[in-house]
């Protein structure tokens, strides 16, 4: 079997090591029946659950941190094996769940807290407030390129703020969700409140229409479509964070030596699967000479192979190299040139010497003079490719980056007109003068916009995505004027409307 590949044998899930196909372990493949009963218990346990209170969920999911944290090794482990990333870049995803779990859990309380209002003037006597309460049960669909990272996001909000959680992971990365929903009842005592589901999209469709009281999905636009036309039939509301197809700005005044090595990271690291990963380069034309040939030199030192000296491991899906590949192709027929990684057009598809015959080893490619049209520029390539395109200006750099249907993430480097440019971006998430750090701070909301979805998830408003919304307003004392009667009468309203007049006229 190809490595990477993911077979269902019969009712059971097979998850197996991209590296070299091993057999990493089996999963039954659940039927909505079964995932009905996974969110019937699910909704058993939220009302346990959320009568602990801030406080007492707080012990518990700072108990179930304490736990990845001492075995963060072993989560490094499953997620190299299962995606075949790097074990440094395996590390890095198991920081960032444990610094995301922390702030959930710690600022709950204080995200959620009742809010009080202006009761304005008609309303004076009244005390108004916004409470946040639990939806209930939140079903959470996860993605393959981050396993770990990428669900803790909602579900650890999503339990923060109260809910319990029916969790279906890849059925790329299934074992990573085990794992997660293990050590979550290791620590907790008391009923699940993280409920895996394992299979295919089969087991996704029936999780949208299970009755849920909301859908987070992280993958492709195509399936999030899918998704929300799922929960559309149920009016149940959807958090969709999709693909991306991020832009960096590299201006006249950068530090080319600091943006080059930012490109190089931000677009090929995890093999290029990175939802907010560089794409798209737009340099200005006075230096993109020299940016260039810094990106070409450092793509080009970067080792790809499966070893522990690797920068770049395998392709996680059997798919995606052909993808890859394929828009490598068209951008060379369209009139791009490969500047590392790939073959004038012509010469046939990229070819990887260390790693013949379709293997899920990709090494980086650098293309330049892409044009806008091709799918390298218009569809999330999501492989270890970058396109370097000069521009002659920065206003010509935004025009270009805004014009794609994704908006998800982008970066800025310029000494001077950073914050200004990011500004102008159409995009959920802009870094200046770094790549991708946002992600990095859990206080920030993490989403985009147009064909990458909608919904935040991380920081206060990825925490109020998994509460309903209640307004009360409390009467204080009596009014000296009652509008809201039958017993009003014309002197009433007469002086009701002179003040409207006199104060907001």
């Amino acid at each position: 079997m190809t490595g990477g590949a993911r077979a269902v044998d019969g009712a059971e899930l097979v998850s197996r090591d991209p590296r070299d196909g091993r057999e990493l372990g089996r999963y039954p493949r659940h039927a909505p029946a079964e995932v009905a009963a996974a969110v019937t218990a699910a909704r058993r346990a939220a009302s346990w659950w959320s009568g602990l209170g801030h406080s007492g969920r707080r012990r518990r999911l700072d108990a179930w941190r304490r736990v990845l944290v001492r075995r963060v090794p072993e989560l490094v482990r499953l997620i190299s094996a299962e995606t075949g990333k790097t074990t440094a870049d395996a590390q890095l995803e198991a920081m960032l769940v444990a610094d995301h779990l922390h702030w959930a859990a710690a600022h709950a309380r204080r995200v959620l807290r009742p809010r009080r209002v202006p009761s304005g003037l008609l309303m004076y006597n009244h005390t108004a407030t916004v409470e946040h309460h639990p939806l209930g049960v939140v079903g959470v669909i996860g993605p393959w390129n981050y396993p770990a990272f990428i669900p803790i996001g909602p579900i650890a909000h999503a339990l923060a703020a109260g809910n319990t959680v029916v969790f279906k992971p890849s059925e790329h990365t299934p074992g990573v969700g085990a794992w997660l929903a293990d050590t979550l009842a290791e620590a907790v005592d008391g009923p699940r409140v993280l409920e895996p589901v394992f299979g295919t999209g089969e087991t996704g469709a029936a999780l949208c229409s299970s009755g849920v009281d909301k859908v987070a999905f992280t993958g492709s636009t195509a399936t999030g479509r899918k998704v929300m036309a799922a929960c559309a039939e149920h009016l149940t509301p959807v958090l969709l964070e999709c693909g991306g197809k991020d832009a960096l700005l590299v201006d006249r005044d950068a530090d080319l030596a600091a943006a080059a090595e930012a490109a190089v990271w931000g677009g090929l690291s995890n093999a290029g699967q990175t939802c907010v990963g560089v794409e798209r380069v737009y340099v200005h034309e006075a230096v993109a000479e020299e940016f260039t040939a810094r990106v070409v030199e450092g793509a080009a030192a970067l080792r790809t192979g499966t070893g522990p000296d690797a920068d770049i491991g395998p392709m996680t899906t059997p798919e995606q190299p052909g993808l890859v590949r394929e828009h490598v192709r068209d951008a060379l027929a369209r009139g791009g040139r490969a500047l590392l990684g790939a073959p004038e057009p012509g010469e046939g598809a990229p070819h990887d010497p260390a790693s013949p015959g379709g293997s899920a080893l990709l090494p980086p490619v650098v293309l330049t003079d892409v044009p806008e049209d091709a799918r390298a520029m218009r569809e999330e390539t999501f492989g270890p490719v970058l396109v370097v395109n000069r521009v002659a200006s920065m206003e010509e750099a935004v025009e270009r980056a805004n014009g794609c249907a994704y908006g998800l993430g982008a970066a800025v480097y310029s000494r001077r007109a950073g914050p200004r440019l990011a500004r102008r971006l159409r995009a959920g998430m802009v870094s200046v003068n770094s790549v991708l750090a946002f992600t990095g701070v859990p206080a920030l909301p993490f989403g985009g916009t147009g064909a990458s979805g909608f919904g935040r998830v991380h920081g206060p408003e990825g925490m109020r995505e998994f509460t309903r919304v209640q307004s009360v307003t409390r009467q204080r004392v009596r009014p000296l004027l009652q509008p809201l009667s039958f017993r009003r009468g014309p002197r009433t309203m007469g002086v009701l409307l002179r003040l409207i007049r006199t104060v907001r006229g």
